[in-house]
């Protein structure tokens, strides 16, 4: 179909009431997501797929500081169409290539501003971009999202830090960390504020994901419960006075917030509001769609960058056993670490919080017992790389000195943590942190981070993003429930990008045996569990949480992890549901590892391995041994043979597996 065809579909109606309103449509290229725009003064907004009502009429505006609001009063210039069916080139991700395939709609303004709306078949965004001559403020955005009725959401709520502010102004201060919150719309507070991605349950089985893209000087948004039976958005504002205070002097403190959100540059576009819609659970698994809506990459040598494994020593505490000095942040310590990520093979070890001087906010105050020449040499001398664990304060009272000295010295990358904002100068900091380690040839994980939106496409750089209730939770929380959470976060908190859950315990418990001990930690659910999450869980820089003794004393555990690829050629998500299971084959070259989580159920699961193009039928699976259920580090390596693309596979409660082919 040409395109003059194909936009036949996008029609200017003319109403019969009103000689002003204006109707369009706008269709996914395979026609099962339709999206009609009216703009009769004000602009709405409706999505369907197929016969079920996504969002009703929703209004779209966005209030300067000056009076002007984009979306009131439009004056239609003109209306554009365009059509797109490309492959991206994919770099450090989940698939070698991506598929973006869109119609998009635009409607230009006769006051210098447009509205573009891109359909595609498994979802739709919107986005403002404007054409000024001048900087201008933004007093606030209206990012609101109605349904037809009550429906079942999925909201991680903030985490709020005590305050004497008002309860909405101190949620903007917040980790971006819990669990999901169940419950119907209505049911919902509305002083409670939930960070993106948050998943709604439609009819039919059908769901969409709600999150945004492309966020670059312009701060995150927040959903709340809105009037009837929707979800609004609200947005940080711009920091006015600020204090360095928060976690040992590492954070930035709003005191006071401007009476606007952002100020922007007159001409530029704003982050895109996405819809990605699912008619079985696991398509949310495998979206694409906040990658190939960031911005393209803007690094022209990429070589450098060499994502992988990386030895972890905070989750541990240090603790390891057998040496003749006292175990912790001390050179005899790491060169442990570093001896042992030489022996299987991983690429990295990081140096957490610690190595600087504590509450300086200071990284060029290194405590005296860490040399970190004779760490960068040792290191070297066993091809290991170092990676700095860096707080938000620190890092950027002199980023540019920071990275150069660093860069010099041979560090690998910067561990950034506790931002724990999202508004536009955090949001400035991500994009010139990115940059600017980039010049030096480091790459960066965020911890104490927002969800991601893009940025790992356009600076290839950032490997991982935390934003997710991550392993570390188990060192203290007794009453959390991550089994379900991780049977979760597949559909929801990864459908935004990679993240850094710092799986790979060796102490594994049973829901009845389950204890929060700090210096020696466990996960919840089996032992084949943590081995699977290393192919469910996208994640670029990935971290090896337990200790090195933990490790030599699971030697066939230990190797299977150090030989898990953190990057991959093709993904394809075999099933799942929503907080209940999820089983995710991905290829590097010629080998498929296919990873399997449950939930607190045990379950047998019988798979189609049809969609893998299998060119091997002989494997080797790590499952759940008998007395998983009871043991939790019981599991048996066998070796296997698919027969006529079938498997049938047994998980434990809170079990997995893997399954290499």
């Amino acid at each position: 179909m040409d395109t003059k065809s194909l936009f036949l579909s996008i029609l200017s109606v003319v109403s019969l009431f009103c000689a002003a309103q204006s109707n369009y449509m706008l269709q996914s290229p395979e026609g099962n997501i339709t999206v009609c725009i009216n703009i009769d003064n004000d602009i709405t907004y409706n999505v369907r797929h197929g016969n079920t009502q996504v969002i009703t009429d929703t209004p779209i505006y966005m209030e300067l500081s000056d009076g002007m609001i984009l979306g009131h009063d439009v004056k239609i210039k003109n209306v554009k169409t365009h059509k797109e069916d490309n492959i991206i080139k994919a770099d450090f991700y989940k698939k070698a290539e991506v598929r973006d395939c869109y119609n998009e709609l635009t409607i230009n303004t006769k006051d210098n501003y447009k509205i573009i709306f891109r359909a595609y078949d498994d979802g739709v965004a919107y986005r403002f971009s404007t054409d000024f001559r001048k900087p201008f403020k933004i007093k606030k955005e209206d990012v609101t999202f109605n349904f037809s009725d009550n429906h079942t959401v999925y909201m991680p709520f903030v985490n709020a830090r005590e305050s004497d502010e008002d309860m909405i102004t101190r949620q903007f201060f917040n980790s971006f960390e819990n669990e999901y919150t169940v419950a119907k719309i209505k049911e919902l507070d509305s002083n409670k504020l939930a960070f993106m991605p948050v998943m709604v349950c439609l009819e039919d089985g059908k769901k969409v994901v709600i999150t945004e893209a492309d966020l670059e000087s312009y701060p995150g948004t927040y959903l709340r419960k809105g009037e009837g039976c929707s979800l609004t958005g609200i947005q940080a504002p711009y920091p006015k006075k600020e204090r360095q205070g928060g976690h040992n002097m590492l954070q930035y403190i709003v005191e006071e917030g401007e009476d606007y959100i952002a100020g922007v540059e007159g001409k530029r576009d704003f982050p895109w509001r996405c819809m990605i819609i699912s008619t079985e659970d696991k398509e949310l698994a495998d979206s694409d769609m906040v990658y190939k809506l960031a911005s393209p990459s803007r690094l022209e040598d990429i070589s450098w960058i060499k994502p992988g494994k990386v030895a972890w020593e905070w989750w541990n505490a240090w603790n390891i056993k057998g040496v003749p000095f006292e175990a912790g942040i001390n050179n005899d310590t790491y060169k442990i670490y570093i001896d042992f990520a030489s022996e299987y093979g991983i690429e990295y070890v990081i140096l957490d919080e610690g190595w600087a001087v504590n509450k300086q906010a200071d990284l060029f105050q290194v405590v005296p017992e860490i040399d970190l020449e004779e760490l960068i040499r040792y290191g070297k001398e066993r091809n290991v790389g170092i990676v700095l664990w860096a707080g938000y304060a620190a890092i950027d009272r002199d980023m540019e000195e920071v990275c150069r000295h660093y860069s010099n010295m041979g560090i690998k990358g910067f561990k950034v943590d506790f931002m724990d904002r999202d508004d536009q100068k955090v949001v400035d900091f991500y994009y010139r942190m990115a940059e600017t380690a980039a010049r030096y040839h480091l790459f960066v994980d965020f911890h104490g981070a927002y969800k991601p939106t893009g940025l790992s496409r356009t600076y290839p750089n950032v490997l991982n993003y935390e934003g997710v209730f991550g392993l570390e939770q188990t060192k203290w929380g007794e009453d959390i429930d991550m089994v379900t959470y991780e049977t979760t976060i597949p559909y929801i908190r990864m459908v935004a990008g990679a993240m850094d859950f710092t799986q790979g315990a060796m102490r594994n418990a049973t829901k009845s045996n389950y204890r929060a001990i700090y210096n020696e930690p466990m996960s919840q659910g089996t032992r084949c569990r943590q081995l699977a999450e290393y192919v469910i869980f996208e994640s670029p820089f990935n971290m090896l949480c337990d200790t090195p003794d933990n490790y030599r004393d699971n030697e066939e555990c230990a190797r299977l992890i150090a030989t898990i690829p953190t990057t991959w050629d093709e993904t394809v998500v075999l099933d799942g549901k929503v907080g209940e299971y999820t089983v995710i084959a991905r290829r590097k070259g010629n080998r498929w590892y296919i990873g399997g989580i449950t939930d607190w159920n045990e379950r047998t699961l019988t798979l189609d391995l049809t969609p893998l193009n299998l060119d091997n039928d002989k494997g080797v699976i790590f499952r759940d041994g008998i007395n998983a259920s009871r043991n939790a580090t019981d599991y048996v390596k066998e070796n296997i043979i698919v027969k006529e693309n079938t498997i049938r596979l047994y998980m434990a409660s809170g079990g997995g597996f893997v399954l290499i082919l």
